[in-house]
């Protein structure tokens, strides 16, 4: 049985962040939800996105990305679950991953994303990280995703202000 885990990939792993945001949950949810190709500038990642698929419940999307190994392609299909969740399940050509997100309403009009997540690598990594560094990468990549969105919200309200 060892050597048929070997062929279809590694383990999956479990992963959990929490993140705040200093927006409102609508506004969130519809922020977090629209994904594009830009959202790799925001991370401060370079892959390219491409959205394939877009529906009121529905998104999907490909990324590709120029590594030292080589490219490194995924598809991800998001299931909106409006208002305030939704469901990622991604497969590529170095790892599989599904993920659940849930935004959670926070006094003073802030939101809290909980971000729970299962990879499974499905070739041997070059440089594995530990549990707490991807955990540690993904809180990074989403708290520059927060201070865009806050700067994208404070942009909204000065809009609303002049009207």
């Amino acid at each position: 049985m060892k050597g048929a885990r070997a062929r279809r990939g590694g383990a999956w792993r479990d992963h959990r962040i929490r993140v705040t945001f200093r927006v409102p949950l609508p506004f969130a949810f519809a922020w977090c939800t629209d994904f594009s190709p830009e959202d790799a500038a925001l991370e401060g990642e370079s892959y390219q996105r491409r959205v394939v698929e877009r529906t009121r419940r529905r998104v999907v999307f490909e990324d590709l990305e120029d590594t030292p190994d080589g490219w490194s392609w995924a598809r991800d299909v998001v299931t909106l679950r409006p208002p305030n969740r939704w469901h990622m399940e991604s497969v590529g050509s170095r790892r599989e991953v599904r993920g659940d997100y849930l935004l959670t309403s926070l006094p003073d009009g802030r939101t809290r994303l909980e971000l729970r997540w299962k990879r499974r690598p499905t070739v041997p990594e070059a440089k594995p990280l530990t549990k707490a560094q991807r955990e540690a990468s993904t809180r990074t990549a989403w708290k520059r995703f927060a201070a865009a969105m806050e700067r994208d919200y404070r942009r909204s309200q000065a809009g609303d202000r002049t009207k």
